[in-house]
């Protein structure tokens, strides 16, 4: 078990604070991730501005859940896989994206699975992607805009990935229901 601390409001750092009642306030809990990140006043910010840049790109709800439950399911994340299935439900994603996505199976469409493909082809080759890669991704209708929101979710996620493995964050009480491991 991790000797990391998780926090509350009251026992935050005094940087964390107003950044704690922010997802209090936002997620009507504080996120166990959160929790984690008070520590350190400038990751919990960090995160929270990685996370609304996202929620502003120009993705559409299928799409930066098919970012970050790739990335999630590439890294093998125990507390982002199944906190991403429950916000995919609340961001109404289908079912059938989500279970291909924690499956590693086939998405319904080729547009979805060109965007997974070449997500995984910049985390595995550290964004040493080739011209073939970026054309695949272009052909399938994705501009440059979106080669570089698929970096700025990776950043969002290699936070939240490493630290989750690290301090071995435990699973919200509302996602436990969506528990997930990698099988391949």
């Amino acid at each position: 078990m991790s000797d990391f601390p998780t926090h509350d409001v009251e026992s935050a750092p005094e940087k964390s604070k107003p950044l704690l009642e922010k997802s209090l306030k936002g997620f009507g809990m504080i996120p166990g991730l959160h929790a984690v990140m008070a520590e350190a006043p400038g990751v919990l910010e960090a995160y929270q501005k990685l996370h609304q840049l996202v929620l502003d790109s120009s993705f559409d709800n299928d799409e930066k859940t098919v970012v970050w439950q790739t990335i999630n399911v590439e890294n093998a994340c125990h507390y982002c896989v199944p906190a991403h299935t429950g916000i995919a439900k609340m961001m109404e994603v289908s079912d059938d994206i989500t279970n291909a996505l924690r499956d590693e199976a086939p998405l319904p469409n080729d547009k979805l699975e060109a965007l997974r493909t070449f997500t995984l082809a910049v985390i595995n080759k550290n964004g040493n992607v080739s011209r073939e890669d970026l054309e695949a991704f272009y052909n399938a209708g994705y501009k440059h805009r979106q080669v570089l929101e698929v970096i700025l979710v990776l950043s969002q996620k290699t936070m939240s990935n490493y630290i989750n493995h690290i301090a071995e964050t435990p699973v919200d009480e509302p996602f436990k229901k969506f528990a997930w491991e990698k099988t391949r």
